[in-house]
């Protein structure tokens, strides 16, 4: 089980702007697809930026032109990152790093899982707040 560690959540207002991180013990170059998720209060968890093995990023409606997520193999291990712009009540949630390992086929590496449940890898969650 590999190890995931969220950091950056915090109390902000509507508007503002917050970079989380994810620091993790895979190996840099490792093909794993890398996601943020995040659970609102009686809400089901979802994705927020899915981040393939080549870097491209996806996003929901919801999210996209506000979030960017990016990873960072320029050190021994991965590290994951999403920059939150012009946050919104509706962002408020528990945010969580996850990773899934990727399989080699006949097309070169798999494509992301799209549902959390195929991630086998997550962290613990890091609180974000927006308040109005």
């Amino acid at each position: 089980q590999e190890q995931l560690l969220e950091s950056g959540g915090a109390s902000v207002q509507a508007g503002g702007s917050l970079r989380l991180s994810c620091t993790t013990s895979l190996l840099r170059y490792t093909p794993y697809c890398m996601a943020w998720f995040r659970q609102g209060p009686g809400k089901e968890r979802e994705g927020v930026a899915i981040i393939e093995f080549d870097g491209t990023a996806i996003y929901p409606d919801s999210v996209r032109g506000r979030f960017t997520g990016s990873k960072d193999n320029t050190k021994s291990t991965q590290s994951l990152y999403l920059q939150m712009n012009t946050l919104k009540p509706e962002d408020t949630a528990v945010y969580y790093c996850a990773a899934a390992k990727l399989k080699w086929g006949d097309d070169g590496w798999s494509k992301c899982p799209r549902k959390d449940s195929d991630f086998e890898n997550w962290g613990q969650g890091t609180q974000v707040t927006v308040s109005s």
